[in-house]
C-alpha cells in the first residue's frame, strides 16, 4: 500500500487514483518489469530481424517469385502462338522466354529456350 499524496489515505499503487480524493495516482502509470521485458523482446527481435536481412531476403525471394511466374506466363503465350499464330509470332515468343528466363537467372532453361527460338526463327525465316 501507498500514501495518496494529496490527502494521505492509504491506496493499492495499483489504483488509478484515490478512492477518497480522486487524485491520480502517478505510480499507476508506471510499467510493470514484465511489460518492460516483453518491449525489450520484441524490439530486440525487430532489430535482429532487420539487421541480419530479413527484409531484403523476403525481397528477394518475392522478385524470385515474379521472375519466375514471367517465365511460366512467357511459355502459355509462346504455347498460344505456337497453337494460333504463325511462324513470325512463334518466333518473338519464343524470343521473350529466353528473355524470361535470362532475367530469373535461370541459365538451364535459358540455354535451352535459346535452341528452341534459334530453331523457330530460322523456320520463320529469320537467321540469328
Amino acid at each position: 500500500m501507498i500514501k495518496c499524496k494529496s490527502c494521505s489515505t492509504e491506496i493499492s499503487p495499483k489504483a488509478a487514483s484515490c478512492p477518497k480524493c480522486g487524485h491520480p495516482n502517478e505510480q499507476s502509470k508506471n510499467l510493470s518489469a514484465g511489460q518492460v521485458l516483453s518491449a525489450l523482446i520484441l524490439v530486440g527481435g525487430m532489430l535482429w530481424w532487420f539487421a541480419s536481412g530479413g527484409l531484403e531476403k523476403r525481397a528477394a525471394d518475392d522478385l524470385q517469385r515474379i521472375k519466375n511466374q514471367v517465365a511460366a506466363d512467357a511459355i502459355k503465350q509462346y504455347d498460344i502462338a505456337q497453337r494460333e499464330g504463325n511462324a513470325m509470332q512463334t518466333c518473338v515468343q519464343a524470343s521473350l522466354v529466353s528473355a524470361a528466363f535470362l532475367q530469373a537467372h535461370d541459365e538451364s532453361n535459358y540455354r535451352q529456350w535459346k535452341e528452341r527460338e534459334k530453331y523457330v526463327c530460322e523456320s520463320a525465316g529469320i537467321h540469328h
